[in-house]
């Protein structure tokens, strides 16, 4: 029997939002590198490597609006702010690491069939 999907397009949008937004580069490192910790920016910034401080800023921002992560500010000169996960933070990377060990575990066949695709279509290097 054939399953009938009875979803319109309009109702996965904002799946697909929510997904590219956690599902980014820099969201992903950025979950894994928190997990269990509180960090401040600079020691996120020195964790990450690769990442712009602007880019850290903008994804910070993104995942502290959509309640990933919770940011903590100290009335101080200069100010500190802490980054932790949330609840919500938690559970996202408890869905990711399977997905990040799964990486792990067939990186070496995805690129061994990656290089066997580009020799097969002259796309090599």
């Amino acid at each position: 029997m054939t399953k009938v999907n009875h979803h319109l397009p309009s109702d996965c949008r904002p799946i697909a939002q929510i997904l590219a937004r956690v599902g980014d580069k820099w969201s992903i490192l950025l979950l894994n590198v928190l997990g269990e910790e509180t960090m401040r920016f600079k020691d996120l910034h020195r964790a990450v490597p690769g990442i712009s401080q602007r880019m850290l800023t903008v994804t910070l921002r993104n995942l502290e609006r959509d309640g990933l992560i919770s940011r903590k500010v100290y009335p101080t000169i200069p100010p500190k702010v802490e980054y932790c996960l949330s609840d919500r933070g938690r559970s996202l990377r408890c869905a990711i690491v399977p997905i990040a060990q799964w990486v792990t575990d067939n990186k070496e066949g995805i690129e061994e069939a990656q290089r066997r695709f580009d020799n097969e279509f002259g796309l090599g290097q």
